[in-house]
């Protein structure tokens, strides 16, 4: 009974995401106004931004379970820990993938060196790291203290990442929220660009729960493997 009553909850919870991923991607297309100088193309920044935002989400909850982890050596703190850093790995792929979709059109490059795009892609790799760091220790305690020092270092990025295109000049464009005179979004534009805030936290929180309790149970057969000696399963 238990069993049925949780997996309705998932698929119920699944259902509501996908709604809501719904109704963000017709906001996108039908309700929001078409960008003066960019056009459609310019549509993508709903999604690009948001994601983003959801990427800094999920590497401050990385940040926040590596220090618990450390001042309390609980288990379940770098369960979430490495969780998190999944999941906002996928948010920062997108990230990286949509920017040059977007720049194309309008810069007419895919790619340039720039401040506020090396730092993003240092900021993928810096997490990459942090799951490949975690492959090669095998030791549950050390992986887990060794990994929690590399994550709260690795977030350090995320706020050079969002101060430098305010920092520096570069061919990002300059910020259109709280970015000073000048900067600003229409009201529905506004509007669409929480939709879609709203719709990728949902799906982080899906995505989360749900590689949770995968740790959960990869900890759980790791400490049986541990009891009987037998050789621990590569984490990759």
């Amino acid at each position: 009974m238990h069993r049925n009553g949780s997996f309705r909850f998932e698929l119920s919870g699944t259902l509501a995401v996908a709604a809501l991923m719904g109704v963000a991607g017709y906001a996108v297309f039908f309700l929001a106004p078409t960008e003066r100088t960019m056009g459609e193309i310019q549509r993508i920044f709903y999604f690009h931004v948001a994601s983003a935002w959801t990427a800094f989400l999920a590497f401050f909850i990385v940040f926040v379970a590596n220090l618990n982890y450390l001042m309390r050596r609980r288990p379940v703190w770098d369960q979430l820990a490495v969780a998190a850093a999944e999941v906002g790995i996928a948010f920062c792929t997108v990230v990286l993938l949509t920017g040059p979709i977007w720049a194309k059109p309008v810069w007419g490059i895919w790619w340039t060196w720039d401040a506020r795009l090396t730092s993003t892609f240092v900021l993928w790799l810096l997490y990459v790291g942090y799951l490949l760091l975690r492959s090669l220790v095998e030791d549950p305690g050390r992986r887990a203290v060794t990994s929690a020092v590399f994550g709260i270092f690795a977030f350090l990025d995320v706020p050079i990442v969002y101060m430098s295109i305010r920092w520096w000049r570069t061919q990002h464009p300059e910020p259109v929220i709280a970015g000073g005179e000048g900067s600003g979004l229409d009201p529905t534009m506004w509007r669409v660009l929480l939709v879609c805030l709203m719709a990728m936290v949902a799906l982080l929180v899906l995505l989360l729960r749900q590689r949770f309790r995968l740790e959960q149970l990869r900890g759980k057969l790791e400490e049986l493997r541990l009891h009987i000696g037998a050789k621990p399963t590569p984490r990759f």
